[in-house]
């Protein structure tokens, strides 16, 4: 493990010591030099009403964050019932694809954006329950079949504000 001059461990940790950077991230999430703006990150741990993780999700996505998205989605996979965890979860991986794809990782975003839509697709076969909370889950895994396409087609990044998905 590195170290810092001062002898100082020289990753970030939070409180029980798991690593958490404090670097500042840009829009996609990605580490920015210290001493650089960034854009003001998400709060972890945040108990949402699930209505209210789409609705700042969606505002996240319509902004071109679809990394910090993705931490809203994480946040309810977390902290919901048990029944919904593969469905946020699912809608995480969506996000994470779709920064993946802006990113210009033209292997995982695509791979991100199928292993999202087959787990959302799988939680609604499996509740029976298409439109949760407003979503509309077919569209969404319709949605991301169709970036990941494109990603592949084209071989280049995408425009995650442009490209980025309705929840509703």
């Amino acid at each position: 493990m590195g170290s810092t001059s001062g002898g100082e461990d020289a990753r970030d940790r939070d409180e029980e010591g798991r690593a958490r950077s404090a670097r500042p991230r840009d829009g996609l999430g990605r580490p920015l030099p210290y001493g650089t703006a960034g854009v003001e990150r998400q709060p972890e741990g945040v108990v949402r009403r699930p209505q209210d993780s789409v609705t700042e999700a969606q505002a996240l996505l319509d902004a071109g964050k679809p990394f910090h998205a993705h931490e809203v989605f994480e946040d309810a996979w977390k902290s919901g019932p048990e029944e919904e965890r593969t469905l946020w979860r699912g809608l995480a991986q969506l996000a994470v694809g779709l920064t993946h794809a802006a990113r210009g990782n033209l292997t995982g975003g695509p791979r991100l954006l199928g292993r999202g839509a087959a787990a959302v697709e799988e939680w609604a076969r499996g509740t029976g329950r298409w439109r949760p909370y407003g979503m509309d889950v077919a569209g969404l895994a319709d949605w991301a079949r169709r970036l990941a396409a494109e990603v592949e087609e084209t071989g280049a990044a995408v425009d995650a504000r442009a490209s980025a998905p309705r929840l509703r």
